[in-house]
């Protein structure tokens, strides 16, 4: 199914889309026809279900897109499947729903202690992560703002104050 939503979604972004072809694309498409005709066919019917779905892209971003869609249809299906198999849902890494009994108490209690340590591990690793990606994204938004106010700042000197404002 052809969905774009991005913001090139509308009938200028897929006619931007269709006329959208590269040098390197012709290239590949006329060559593709010399050497071997299918290939020049597969890239002329890709770019044409590009334009279809209004992709803005270029014709490997597209294909790429495509396939990372179809696989992780296939990917979610399958840990679904395996999930219910194995009776453990996926997201959930509580390994005491799935663990047996070696038959030594000792040993079962020592990997308890430890599967417990590494799981708070686990966490504390979760967090860093969180805590990193926060602080990236905060950089990022005090990047753009130091960007946008100097490039109003700029502007501002430039412009000549407008009568009757």
């Amino acid at each position: 199914m052809c969905v774009y939503s991005g913001p090139y979604a509308t009938n200028e972004g897929a006619r931007r889309a269709y006329f959208g072809w590269k040098p390197i694309e012709i290239i590949a498409m006329v060559l593709g026809f010399i050497v071997f005709w299918p290939i020049g066919l597969a890239i002329l019917l890709a770019k044409i279900w590009q334009s279809r779905c209004a992709y803005p892209g270029d014709l490997p971003s597209f294909v790429q897109a495509k396939l990372d869609e179809k696989f992780r249809e296939k990917r979610e299906k399958w840990e679904q499947k395996m999930g219910q198999h194995w009776g453990c849902h996926r997201g959930s890494h509580d390994p005491s729903r799935w663990r047996r009994s070696s038959g030594n108490l000792a040993f079962d209690e020592w990997r308890e202690a430890e599967l417990t340590r590494l799981e708070e591990e686990r966490q504390k690793l979760l967090a860093a992560e969180r805590e990193f990606v926060e602080y990236m994204e905060n950089l990022r938004r005090a990047k753009d703002r130091e960007e946008f106010d100097r490039f109003m700042a700029s502007r501002n000197r430039t412009q000549p104050p407008q009568p009757g404002a």
